[in-house]
């Protein structure tokens, strides 16, 4: 089954079936007692003691491994983590680590597609049938009638294919390889949620069909466009685009789930990662992302034009006031005024990353998931908000 998040309502996440993955790890070890580390000048004493709180509620009350926070700004960068990065040899939780973003990819996907956009490649309100002729059809969905913009706003009514996948069938064989094409088509075998541009739901698919329309376009692989786009002119050390590889480069956390409130934690680090592909798939650092989030707001990644059509918003039904523009929300501050980002979960993994229009940007990363709670999720939230007002 899909463990939605209530924030987004459709996040990449996989439910894992007990004992199928890895081995069992004792329950206590998610009791970890925390240890912070700041780089940088000193920040205000008050949003640093309340960020350390929520970081070591996360990893007690909550009961996650790990976390990690990181703060950026015009003039420092301030790191501080909480709780273990394995469970087994207790080691700490590294400063510059790198962790599966999940659904934050679709802010990486939805740049790249305004990139395009912006060279003339791509016409936002253009049909999908333009760039993939035939691939959406059947069961009422028709890319004749899906523009690529619906599909970057989840305003497509195309289902989304994990509410299709079976679960077990991901985690009894976490190498096997998931072509996008098949997971759209899976998809499409059912009808779609809605008309196209008469509602709002998120659906993975339409961002698969974004990547690969990214292919068709440019005549290479995502995996190509992404390094030669994004992460060589922005200088990112920590972030790819793994296709098929199960491993995460570099230092990084171990990635758990919990399959019931009382079952123990299940070591799901290693997987491959084209279950998520160009909606889930990417691979980054706090330090990464929020140099991307900084440089994307800040008008370095997209001409004005396809900044501000990135930025019109719609609403989702969330009851916190999130928006929806392309590949990137709006969030209200508790003292008032926005900031824009995108959360996201993988196997293993929950995150969320924001950053205001003023140049400041944050990001956090807990190394379990599913199986997290909702008190996880919420001081998450807090966390952001926290390091952004």
């Amino acid at each position: 089954m899909l463990k939605n998040r209530r924030a987004l309502g459709g996040a990449l996440t996989l439910a894992v079936a007990m004992g199928v993955v890895g081995g069992a790890l004792p329950a206590t070890a998610t009791a970890a007692t925390a240890s912070e580390h700041t780089a940088g000048e000193p920040a205000r004493h008050t949003d640093d003691a309340r960020l350390r709180a929520l970081l070591h509620r996360i990893t007690t009350v909550d009961g996650a491994p790990g976390a990690l926070a990181e703060v950026r700004d015009r003039h420092r960068r301030t790191v501080l983590t909480s709780g273990v990065a394995n469970v087994e040899n207790r080691a700490p939780v590294h400063r510059d680590s790198r962790f599966r973003i999940g659904s934050m990819t679709k802010t990486f996907t939805a740049t790249i597609v305004l990139q395009l956009v912006g060279e003339r490649r791509i016409d936002l309100d253009a049909p999908v049938e333009r760039y993939l002729p035939g691939v959406v059809r059947g069961h009422g969905n028709d890319g004749r009638k899906v523009t690529v913009r619906q599909l970057l706003q989840h305003t497509s009514g195309l289902p989304d294919f994990l509410a299709y996948l079976k679960p077990q069938d991901v985690v009894q064989d976490p190498m096997a390889d998931h072509d996008p094409r098949d997971l759209v088509k899976l998809a499409l075998a059912h009808p779609p949620n809605f008309k196209p541009g008469t509602d709002w739901k998120y659906s993975n698919t339409g961002y698969l069909l974004a990547g690969m329309i990214i292919e068709k376009v440019t005549g290479h692989s995502y995996g190509e466009e992404l390094q030669r786009r994004i992460v060589e002119p922005l200088h990112l050390r920590g972030t790819s685009f793994p296709g098929d590889d199960p491993a995460i480069p570099g230092p990084h956390p171990r990635g758990y789930a919990q399959p019931g409130p009382d079952a123990p934690l299940l070591d799901v680090t290693a997987l491959n990662p084209t279950v998520g592909g160009t909606a889930g798939g990417i691979i980054s650092s706090g330090t990464d992302i929020n140099r991307f989030l900084g440089a994307l707001l800040g008008g370095k990644l997209l001409p004005a034009t396809q900044l501000k059509e990135m930025m019109k918003t719609r609403p989702t039904g969330s009851s916190d006031g999130r928006a929806y523009g392309l590949g990137l929300e709006s969030m209200p501050l508790p003292g008032g005024g926005l900031y824009w980002g995108h959360t996201g979960d993988f196997l293993g993994f929950e995150t969320a990353a924001g950053a205001t229009l003023d140049g400041r940007q944050a990001t956090v990363m807990v190394n379990l998931g599913p199986g997290s709670s909702d008190a996880q999720s919420d001081d998450i939230q807090a966390a952001i908000e926290t390091m952004l007002s």
